[in-house]
């Protein structure tokens, strides 16, 4: 009976978690939320979230302490650390006493002179798309013997945070993309009006700037609409596009 009573109570803990989660106004914040329960359930010290970024880059995220950062820098330089291997082995990697820890002999001791002596790091798995994200990650200033249980907890933790972690950058995504396309078009109606093009010859003088400067398209409209201006130097005309004068744009 108390154990029915304890999973329903952890049921609704979950749900709490996720709608904070749902609420989150970005990624960043999301990740806070996740990190914060995570450590204070588990009873931690420390808790952050490690990222697979582009070209195999590693991020942490919403760090409880800056050691959490360090300790991350320095699996980064190392190559080995229980985030840095999680992150690409989407494994369950957990550490009772760093201090006799020999799967890193080069982290670990520089861990422990950090005031470190056990870890827990789970998979971040966006499992609609079998792909990494990266770890949650949690340190205790004390050795220390997991369970079961708790390692089940931050399994269905890491769960949750994925599938809210998915969702927060995608929607982030969208947002610039739409505030993108939104300056993209205010550019294209300033050039319009005050050269005369047609909405398809404004969208090109803009790509052909973005192409020539090598800067976004999205970038380049930005410039526009704030400062009524194209770059300053004027690039080569290309075949079929109208030249357009960059300070000219400043004109009535």
């Amino acid at each position: 009976m108390n154990d029915d009573i304890g999973a329903r109570e952890l049921a609704r803990e979950l749900a709490r978690l996720a709608e904070r989660m749902a609420l989150s106004p970005g990624p960043e914040q999301t990740a806070a939320e996740v990190v914060d329960y995570a450590r204070q359930q588990l009873d931690a010290n420390y808790a952050g979230i490690t990222l697979v970024r582009r070209r195999g880059r590693l991020q942490t995220v919403a760090p409880t302490h800056p050691i959490v950062e360090r300790a991350d820098l320095l699996q980064e330089e190392l190559g080995e650390g229980p985030c840095h291997d999680n992150a690409w082995q989407c494994a369950t990697l957990v550490s009772q006493d760093l201090a006799a820890e020999p799967r890193w002999p080069a982290w670990a001791p520089m861990a422990v002179e950090l005031g470190l002596r056990s870890a827990l790091g789970v998979e971040l798995l966006n499992r609609a798309e079998d792909r990494r994200l990266g770890s949650v990650n949690l340190f205790w200033t004390q050795p220390r013997s997991f369970t079961p249980d708790e390692i089940a907890l931050a399994h269905l933790i890491s769960r949750h945070a994925a599938i809210a972690l998915v969702a927060s950058y995608t929607l982030e995504g969208l947002t610039l993309a739409l505030d993108g396309r939104k300056r993209i078009g205010q550019a294209q109606g300033i050039l319009m009006e005050r050269h005369g093009l047609t909405e398809e010859q404004a969208f090109a003088v803009l790509k052909r700037y973005s192409q020539d400067f090598n800067v976004k398209l999205r970038d380049v409209a930005e410039r526009l609409v704030q400062t009524k201006r194209l770059p300053d130097k004027r690039p080569v005309a290309r075949l079929g596009e109208p030249p357009v004068d960059s300070g000219a744009a400043t004109s009535a």
